[in-house]
């Protein structure tokens, strides 16, 4: 155990959220945030120069197509590193895969500070290895009581817009969002709808009240 603030790395996209996740750490005292990254490339490399004690990551940001790829670099490059999801996709199965390849921390953004507090005081002790998970509870299925949980709010938005007809690249663009992104949601919808394609999500998340019908849209007349 040391004196010594424990030193954290932030990466996320959102760059309002980053900033105020970034000064709230700051008004702990044994906190020190030594980076902030905005893609997981640069999370990446600012880890390497920074040497940072923890790493609070979101799974949804530039460049980070496969979450896992990620993790297992910054653990190759520095296997001491303890690194925490902060995230709004709580998919189990992502968790799961997550806490197998040394993830220390599995956080849904909804959490509170203490919590997220807690979890990264958690990992003081290098002699032992903790793990906290505070995500919605798993298991949802279709024709399940969802409270609309079922499926996130990114992942509503994304299957109302497949709804209306518009193309992965299209849907990239209205949400601010790259295509390979689009194909990530869309990949989790089909898992958590049990769905076999585009037609059969948009029915069944109609059917369970996910999202709402949509009108198709009306293309104009040539003249």
């Amino acid at each position: 155990m040391t004196d010594d603030p424990m030193r954290i790395l932030v990466a996320d996209d959102h760059t309002l959220l980053r900033e105020a996740l970034c000064d709230l750490l700051r008004a702990e005292p044994d906190f020190e945030v030594v980076a902030q990254a905005a893609d997981a490339e640069e999370a990446v490399s600012l880890a390497a120069r920074t040497r940072p004690d923890v790493a609070l990551l979101d799974v949804q940001m530039p460049h980070n197509d496969d979450p896992l790829l990620t993790v297992r670099r910054l653990l190759t490059r520095q296997p001491t590193l303890r690194i925490i999801i902060v995230s709004m996709d709580d998919h189990p199965v992502l968790v799961r895969q997550m806490l197998a390849i040394g993830v220390r921390g599995y956080l849904h953004k909804s959490t509170s500070r203490e919590t997220l507090f807690a979890a990264v005081r958690e990992q003081v002790d290098t002699g032992r290895r903790t793990v906290t998970v505070s995500v919605p509870p798993p298991g949802l299925t279709p024709g399940a009581t969802t409270g609309g949980r079922l499926l996130s709010d990114r992942e509503t938005q994304v299957l109302t817009l497949v709804a209306c007809a518009l193309s992965n690249r299209q849907i990239g663009v209205r949400l601010g969002i790259t295509e390979g992104t689009v194909k990530r949601h869309l990949r989790k919808i089909f898992d958590k709808l049990e769905a076999v394609s585009r037609i059969d999500a948009v029915n069944k998340a109609v059917g369970l009240s996910l999202i709402r019908p949509q009108q198709p849209r009306r293309l104009p007349l040539a003249g």
